[in-house]
């Protein structure tokens, strides 16, 4: 008898210490957070159970959470490393049919509103962005979390997020390049039976008005809705196959080219047009223009470098390496220039030309050959030229200035006798002041050598000196041209295609 009451007292004590579920009863006169622990208490919610609702035809419906998006912060893009910073106010808004409260309190208007305290005792839905580098709540864990609940059990619930995202730059036409990043947010745990994510009907995504880029011009940004099957070789979802609600949207960019047209590509015309000022000097004065040449070259390697260190190493090529591998080009092609004239200037022969054309000149400079009376017309050179033009080898003799002498142009004639040709050099005098030479005089089409018209099986002898000064005047013209070709292709590539 004695067992059985305790047995009885102990079974009452149990009974006892399990709390009643709270009623509702007279809500309108309770205070919010009393109402919200009764809404919340375990008999009447799980926050670990999704919110259940039927169809009509008694199907279970999923979830429908709807997603706004508010940046007011937007770093510019990192191209080394292909990512960009965010800062922004993500809102979730859906329907909890157990924390309505409209029909037991409705004298209370006003939604419920609370911070994180209040969201830890709700079911929220677990969205992630999956392109993300880093993320984390902005501020104090307590102060950046709005959670509001409306009469008709509403959940709206606003972080202040700051993200590292990956953006995927294509390259190809830096600086004058146009990029689009994209931001993803999935569930984490729900499939598309139990969760599907939705934008916002009104303004999904909005850009605060003082938002700026100093390097970006932010052009548009649009949204779209897609599903992501997830198999057993994507763990991105918990390892848990199946189809996944996403949303996704997409910011435009655009390059601002200020920057680089003043520190990249006017610099680098300006190096390129002072390798051209070696053709003006003379082809003897290799200190100088070898000088000038390695010091434009090694000032243009500089530059380029500078730029490319921002860069990641991609395996494409970008615009930017065209045009610095272009004005290379040309800033060796003058230190060629120079190389070639110097060799030509050094030569101790004279060079027969058959006709006083471009093609003709580098033909013969380039293979020189002796012509059928050369022999005979340099013995008669010798012997009557003045000693102020001919040295003791039979060379004319040049200053190392930039006036040269004008030397005589012998013609020689496959109908003229030898004689002839005596008489005609021994007609030329020259002038008691040396002049300057005339590079007109050897344009193609206008050369002339005392007589206004040169027999079809003439020929004319140019000393080396001739030549070298004749190839400078060439590339005075040629490499400017050139180079203005390249231009045109280049900004007709880069703004049309």
């Amino acid at each position: 008898m004695r067992k059985l009451i305790v047995l009885l007292v102990f079974v009452c004590c149990t009974n006892c210490a399990e709390p009643d579920c709270p009623t509702l009863l007279d809500a309108d006169n309770l205070s919010q957070t009393q109402l919200l622990e009764r809404l919340t208490h375990g008999c009447r919610y799980d926050r670990l159970e999704r919110p259940i609702t039927y169809s009509e035809s008694g199907n279970r419906l999923p979830v429908d959470v709807y997603v706004r998006w508010y940046v007011y912060f937007m770093q510019n893009l990192e191209a080394h490393d292909l990512q960009f910073k965010i800062h922004a106010l993500l809102q979730l808004r859906f329907l909890d049919p157990r924390l309505t409260f409209r029909k037991v309190a409705p004298k209370r208007k006003q939604p419920i509103l609370g911070e994180k305290p209040l969201r830890d005792n709700l079911w929220v839905p677990h969205i992630f962005l999956a392109n993300e580098r880093d993320s984390s709540i902005m501020g104090t864990n307590e102060k950046d979390i709005l959670t509001s609940i409306s009469p008709d059990g509403t959940v709206i619930i606003s972080s202040r997020i700051k993200a590292t995202l990956y953006c995927w730059m294509n390259l190809q036409k830096f600086p004058f390049d146009e990029q689009h990043c994209s931001t993803y947010l999935e569930s984490w745990m729900y499939n598309t039976s139990e969760l599907i994510l939705h934008w916002e009907q009104k303004r999904p995504i909005t850009f605060d008005p003082d938002l700026h880029l100093t390097e970006y011009i932010l052009q548009q940004a649009w949204s779209n809705e897609t599903v992501i099957n997830a198999d057993l070789n994507d763990l991105r979802h918990g390892a848990f196959a199946g189809n996944y609600s996403s949303l996704g949207f997409t910011v435009h960019f655009t390059r601002e080219v200020g920057f680089y047209i003043m520190d990249y590509f006017l610099p680098s015309m300006l190096i390129v047009g002072i390798s051209w000022v070696s053709f003006w000097l003379q082809a003897d004065q290799a200190p100088p223009r070898i000088m000038l040449g390695t010091s434009t070259m090694l000032t243009f390697i500089t530059l380029a470098s500078a730029q490319g260190k921002t860069l990641p190493k991609v395996s494409y090529i970008k615009v930017s390496e065209v045009w610095f591998l272009g004005c290379t080009l040309f800033i060796f092609g003058s230190l060629l220039e120079f190389a070639f004239v110097n060799t030509i200037w050094r030569r101790k022969q004279n060079v027969d030309v058959k006709s006083m054309s471009s093609r003709h000149i580098l033909k013969s400079t380039l293979s020189p050959r002796l012509s059928r009376r050369k022999a005979r017309s340099r013995s008669f050179s010798t012997g009557t030229l003045g000693t102020d033009s001919i040295s003791l080898t039979g060379a004319p003799k040049f200053n190392n200035y930039l006036t040269v002498h004008n030397f005589p142009i012998t013609t020689i004639n496959e109908n003229e006798t030898e004689m002839d040709n005596v008489s005609k050099v021994t007609s030329f005098t020259t002038a008691p002041n040396s002049q300057k030479m005339d590079v007109g005089l050897l344009e193609d089409g206008n050369s002339s050598n005392g007589n206004n018209g040169e027999s079809k099986n003439g020929w004319t002898t140019l000393t080396p000196q001739q030549i070298s000064q004749w190839i400078d005047a060439k590339a005075r013209v040629l490499f400017p041209m050139s180079f203005l070709v390249f231009n045109a292709f280049f900004w007709t590539f880069v703004y049309i295609f």
